[in-house]
């Protein structure tokens, strides 16, 4: 945290309030006071300063409350609490609540020193960690192989990668399960705004009435129970990236809302007369047919065509059932590791069956089906028993994207190599020998193929 930090005082002793500033201030922080928990608690949402030293026992507003105040708005801010009246009981009440600290007063300077410096080291910590992890985020998402090696996973990959770095809004559209939102993550980490918040809001699990104040935020004393202003959504993502998920539910009350942004950037608070502007890049998903909604006068026709100036298509599973083994693949470590199991991979009739079953749920099915074999399991393999009776009968008359049933592939293969021999032997009889087709049928170069071939004699 750089020397120019900004602390907020609130202490209805003068003598302490102004000496605490004083003492700071030289030592390069930028401090403000305020003499009571309600002044304090405004300064607070005005000014957002790094650290917060507060007196426990205030006329209006005790400390105890304003920390949890401050920790409802933003839990990474920092707050010593200060009392002449200590005990044990109260320094443990305050930790729990999330003090960072508890000081007896009188408030020995040099100690002070130290918690300041202390407390704001320990913000920065986080923020680096914070930038740590959308570091490993984004290189998570920039992977190739995020959803698979389809024909179709590739195309829509490479269309996200062409226009990420754009402001237009995106629509995905996709069935439930499908990863619509792993593809807007993959969007903001490739763009300019991947250092900026990705901000996701599921439409859906909010009510008709709770939606505007979710997505912009409310005034104090807006609706009955709005005791304190609320940021919004569209203000926390601002600079970066909102994510609106089953945008297809929000009603026509909030459509115009939402059109009104997209147009102008600029919206208020519910209960306010503010304007307020953002930058927002806004992505948005829906498992509806949105023009069959407009058609039905559901969904405005004027805010489809903002939210659909790049339109995506995420392919349900069954489409692409040769991702399947990549993603079981992917799957089983960390769940094994989540599970406490350590499981290392899946025989060929268990993964046999599971390319064979159409997956409704798409990819979120498959990893919960994933992980109940997982934890199940007594073994170091998956095997058929594993797989539930209702996927083994599922699949049962189903037939995959590589054509089990035809002559080169009469029976499940013995190992995931031969599978693999035999997929290829497959490829190439479909294509009628074409390599080129072949390895783009398969999803892998040229040159893999020959490999391939090479390596199993074909």
């Amino acid at each position: 945290m750089n020397l120019h930090a900004s602390i907020l005082v609130v202490d209805d002793e003068k003598n302490t309030r102004e000496g605490m500033k004083q003492y700071l201030e030289s030592g390069d922080y930028d401090v403000m006071t305020a003499a009571d928990g309600r002044e304090g608690w405004e300064i607070f949402l005005k000014e957002s300063p790094d650290l917060v030293l507060a007196d426990i026992r205030m006329p209006s507003l005790g400390g105890v409350e304003l920390l949890e105040k401050i920790k409802n708005q933003n839990p990474k801010i920092p707050v010593i609490l200060m009392t002449a009246y200590g005990s044990v009981e109260d320094a443990v009440k305050a930790i729990k609540k999330g003090a960072f600290y508890y000081l007896t007063k009188p408030v020995h300077m040099e100690e002070l020193d130290y918690l300041v410096k202390k407390a704001l080291s320990s913000r920065q910590l986080e923020e680096e960690n914070q930038e740590l992890r959308q570091a490993l985020f984004q290189e998570k998402f920039e992977r190739g192989d995020i959803l698979g090696n389809s024909q179709k996973v590739r195309e829509l990959l490479e269309t996200v990668d062409k226009i990420a770095k754009s402001n237009a809004a995106v629509l995905i559209e996709g069935e439930s399960g499908t990863g619509k939102e792993l593809i807007a993550h993959r969007i903001h980490a490739l763009s300019e705004r991947s250092g900026r918040p990705f901000v996701a809001v599921h439409c859906a699990a909010l009510t008709e009435t709770l939606l505007p104040s979710e997505l912009f935020g409310h005034e104090r004393g807006a609706f009955t129970g709005a005791s304190e202003r609320k940021i919004g959504r569209f203000e926390r993502a601002n600079q970066g990236t909102l994510f609106l998920d089953e945008v297809g539910e929000i009603s026509q009350e909030t459509q115009v809302k939402l059109l009104r942004v997209l147009q102008e950037g600029e919206f208020e608070r519910v209960g306010g007369v503010k304007t307020l502007k953002v930058d927002v890049r806004l992505i948005c998903a829906t498992n509806k047919n949105l023009i069959q909604e407009v058609k039905a006068g559901r969904f405005r026709e004027d805010l489809y065509y903002r939210i659909n100036v790049i339109y995506l298509k995420v392919p349900p599973l069954r489409e692409r059932k040769e991702d399947i083994s990549i993603l079981v693949d992917s799957f089983i470590p960390s769940l094994s590791q989540a599970n406490h199991k350590k499981i290392v991979g899946i025989d060929t009739q268990a993964l046999h069956a599971l390319i064979q079953y159409d997956w409704p749920g798409n990819v979120r099915e498959l990893k919960n089906i994933i992980e109940r074999m997982v934890v199940l399991s007594t073994d170091s393999k998956l095997h058929l028993p594993n797989v539930p009776e209702d996927i083994r009968q599922g699949s049962s008359g189903a037939s995959p994207n590589f054509a089990v049933s035809s002559p080169l592939f009469s029976s499940p293969p013995s190992s995931l190599n031969e599978m693999e021999k035999e997929m290829i032997k497959n490829t190439l009889f479909q294509v009628k020998g074409n390599k080129s087709r072949a390895a783009k049928k398969l999803g892998i170069s040229r040159r893999t193929l020959y490999r391939k071939l090479t390596e199993y004699n074909l």
